[in-house]
């Protein structure tokens, strides 16, 4: 597993997942990743920040898309994008993270399939299709609600990266086998 940060001690009461190519070691093998990607509410923007640098971080430049890169004195350890974001339903996420192997919190699959697939890179999209990948119909279901109420635009997206990973990984688990 990659080495992250002790992000715990860092934000302490600050909420924060990881998202991005760390974020699927919770689901699948984890893809290698030259930072550590955390999510957090815009709100906490300046606290997360300040904590950072009271830790011996600087930043070292601002994310298009919302939010900050910090990296450790020294650069022993990866540099870290601090994503914010101020949507809806971020607050519910945060509050119910789902834990890595090392027992990082993360992004739970629903909430990080509707970030990808909002985030529309070419990556991200592979990434949906492998957290899709023989994921049980009853949370499929789930997900796409989710695509639904939020990103309506996108629900079709989604079909079709549910219909890639059967076809690439076989069907989804039935649900008698959660």
């Amino acid at each position: 597993m990659q080495v992250v940060p002790d992000l715990r001690s860092i934000l302490g009461d600050t909420p924060w997942v990881l998202v991005g190519g760390l974020a699927l070691r919770a689901f699948m093998p984890e893809r290698m990743t030259p930072v550590v990607d955390i999510l957090i509410h815009e709100r906490d923007t300046n606290t997360a920040r300040e904590a950072f640098l009271r830790a011996g971080y600087r930043q070292i430049g601002t994310l298009t898309i919302g939010g900050f890169t910090v990296q450790a004195a020294g650069a022993s350890e990866p540099p870290v994008d601090v994503l914010t974001r101020d949507d809806a339903w971020l607050d519910s996420a945060l509050a119910v993270p789902t834990a890595d192997p090392a027992g990082l919190p993360v992004l739970a699959r629903p909430y990080l399939v509707l970030l990808k697939l909002q985030a529309g890179r070419t990556q991200d999209l592979a990434d949906v299709q492998r957290l899709l990948a023989r994921t049980p119909s009853s949370e499929r279901a789930e997900i796409r609600g989710l695509v639904q109420l939020e990103q309506p635009e996108l629900t079709e997206d989604f079909d079709s990266l549910c219909t890639l990973a059967d076809l690439e990984f076989g069907p989804p688990e039935s649900n008698s086998q959660q």
